[in-house]
């Protein structure tokens, strides 16, 4: 059919009536060939004629392969005119014609078959990715999902060098400076790969099969987007939280010389259906996503503006992606979310006997909210409810919470159950009411020391980690003194400190002045370490002579051969000699074998530093024979 339109295209051409001829290329290599001819508008009895739309539209897909025949055709053509002349100095359509007619009729070697089918791409030869995560939890699992949807899309190979990458992904934070300043250290070196390809790849520092290109990804794509990309052609993609699932189509755009870019968020996005490619092969701790975005508004933070607003994924695919990974292997799982415990699956109905009881959304006493909740569905208590039960052998912790959304349910459902890890991360950025209403935290001094205490109260023997900023807009030396003051009191077992970094967006950009000075800051900041420091020892010793569940996460780097590394519910890292032990799971009492990355180990905790416990190893076991709890047994609820 192709060799009898292209003879009567052939004649057409030949004809003495004449015809105009359309060129049409568009950016998919897509040609279009529109003959205007006179002859067309009243031959209909010629067979020819017959044979030729009034458009003629060649494409890679329009013409059939046969036998391995593929038709080449030209994304441009170059056709010189001599100046003053009106004739072209090139070849003459009717040999481009004859030329593309004996192609197709010419006779082919089963050799050159072979060799033009296997010039075509395939799935698996579309590039090799390079990867790096900078910021937090949240994401390294975002860095999980676009590999997931650059899988599917072909791009199955990821390398562990970005010399050897055709594609190289950089996953950013923009929650402070230092963050973005080695970014764009990182982007410095990545153009230099892709601006000297050539010579790279001859010296032998480049194994790419052809120049990088460079995506950047995460919260600093979105609140620089305009400036990444006019940095003088380093980037070729920037790709914003929200718009993951465009990856493959704008690294397509940079194959036609565009730039490819998509910033925009998303009120509904979790990507709830995709199954995440896990970075670390064969681990026992994976990250699970559950909700996005934030709707605080903290004066200091950047997140609203770069994560968007708050959405959760529906419990059922949380629950599925959990399943997976039960089936994978994985031990532990952190459930993740800007702001975590606000969690709020409104797709769904909510039954009476679920622990938030289906009512008004209630925050943790004395703590205020900026924005209200239009439509209550399943809380975190909910969720927590429905993992726990269902997976009674997998440990479950969560991050990063919100003060206000402790409800009394929470509490009492990690108080109840047993692989809910007695762990609370309680941010409290500073220790002064005054400093707290200007970063706009929705709450006093005096009621986050109440809220410890009820913690304290419901469980008992709960870990606590926090979060401060010093140096923030208009900080005194006195207000400084009172976060020092809140350290001691409550006497954290960990906590994220650093100097205040002004954002660009923020309440606090648009309306205080960055007034404290960056030394004042940094002294601070030493102060605040060392008053941690001075309270966290009792946190650690009071764990001295009893028995901790420790999940084998490794060896010891510095005694490989000897020592393992383990965790406590309550993040607590433990240090204990490898040795041959009874498995209380395993009928045959009497086998020792020696613990592996994977199993629970009961540790009798012998001694501590202000970072680390030391123990001896009793036997292997699991949660549900360590807490004397039967997996079919009923829980307490929290209503008891």
């Amino acid at each position: 059919m192709a060799s009898s339109s292209l003879s009567s295209l052939s004649s057409i051409i030949s004809s003495p009536q004449g015809c105009s001829l359309c060129f049409k290329a568009s950016t998919r290599r897509t040609l279009a060939l529109a003959f205007l001819s006179s002859k067309l508008n009243h031959a209909s009895s010629s067979s020819s004629s017959a044979l030729l739309p009034r458009c003629y539209r060649l494409t890679q897909n329009s013409i059939k392969r046969k036998k391995g025949f593929a038709l080449d055709l030209s994304r441009s053509f170059s056709v010189s005119q001599t100046a003053g002349s009106g004739k072209f100095d090139g070849p003459s359509l009717h040999q481009f014609i004859s030329k593309a007619h004996n192609a197709l009729t010419a006779p082919q070697t089963e050799s050159e078959c072979t060799t033009q089918d296997s010039d075509i791409a395939s799935p698996s030869s579309k590039g090799r990715i390079y990867h790096e995560t900078y910021g937090c939890q949240m994401n390294i699992n975002d860095m999980e999902i676009v590999l997931s949807i650059m899988k599917n899309s072909g791009y199955k190979e990821v390398v562990t060098d970005p010399e050897s990458a055709e594609v190289i992904f950089i996953n950013t934070c923009a929650i402070r400076e230092n963050a973005e300043q080695r970014v764009w250290q990182r982007l410095n070196y990545f153009w230099f790969l892709k601006r000297e390809w050539k010579a790279n790849a001859k010296e032998g520092r480049a194994k790419s099969l052809k120049p990088p290109k460079v995506v950047v990804l995460g919260c600093m794509a979105e609140r620089l987007k305009d400036k990444i990309l006019d940095s003088d052609k380093m980037v070729d993609v920037v790709c914003g939280p929200d718009a993951y699932r465009d990856l493959p189509r704008l690294l397509e755009e940079v194959d036609y010389g565009q730039k490819g870019i998509n910033t925009l968020l998303s009120l509904e996005e979790t990507y709830a259906d995709i199954t995440p490619v896990r970075i670390s092969q064969n681990a026992i701790t994976a990250f699970v996503s559950v909700m996005r975005g934030c709707n605080n508004m903290c004066a200091f933070c950047i997140v609203p503006f770069t994560r968007g607003r708050e959405r959760s994924r529906p419990v059922e695919s949380i629950v599925r992606e959990v399943k997976e990974l039960w089936e994978a292997g994985v031990k532990e799982v952190t459930l993740l979310g800007q702001n975590v415990n606000s969690y709020n699956d409104d797709s769904s109905s909510v039954p009476d006997e679920s622990p938030s009881g289906g009512g008004k959304w209630e925050y943790s006493e004395g703590f205020s909210s900026r924005c209200k909740v239009k439509n209550m569905g399943l809380r975190f208590a909910d969720l927590l409810d429905r993992l726990s039960l269902e997976f009674p052998e997998m440990r479950f912790r969560f991050t990063s919470p919100h003060p206000k959304d402790y409800p009394d349910e929470l509490l009492c459902m990690m108080r109840d159950r047993h692989n809910i890890c007695n762990l609370i991360h309680l941010p409290a950025q500073s220790g002064n009411s005054r400093i707290l209403e200007r970063m706009k935290r929705g709450y006093t001094r005096e009621a986050y020391l109440d809220l410890v205490k009820k913690i304290r109260s419901i469980i008992p023997d709960v870990a606590i980690t926090s979060d401060f900023i010093t140096g923030f807009c208009g900080e005194t030396e006195e207000e400084h003194q009172e976060t020092l003051s809140l350290v001691r009191a409550v006497g954290y077992d960990m906590a994220y400190m650093f100097a205040y970094s002004m954002r660009e967006k923020t309440h606090a950009h648009r309306n205080y002045t960055d007034d404290v000075p960056e030394e004042v800051k940094q002294r601070r900041l030493t102060e605040l370490i060392e008053t941690f420091r001075e309270t966290t020892g009792p946190c650690y010793d009071s764990q001295v002579g009893s028995v901790q569940l420790a999940l084998v996460e490794g060896p010891n780097k510095r005694a490989p051969e000897t020592e393992l590394i383990g965790k406590t519910d309550k993040g607590h890292r433990v240090l204990f000699v490898k040795k041959p032990l009874f498995d209380k799971d395993n009928d045959d009492d009497q086998k020792k074998r020696n613990p592996e990355v994977g199993d629970f180990v009961e540790v009798r905790i012998e001694r501590s530093s202000r970072a680390s416990l030391y123990g001896e190893a009793l036997a292997i076991s699991k949660m549900s024979l360590f807490y004397n709890v039967g997996v079919d047994a009923a829980v307490a609820s929290c209503a008891s």
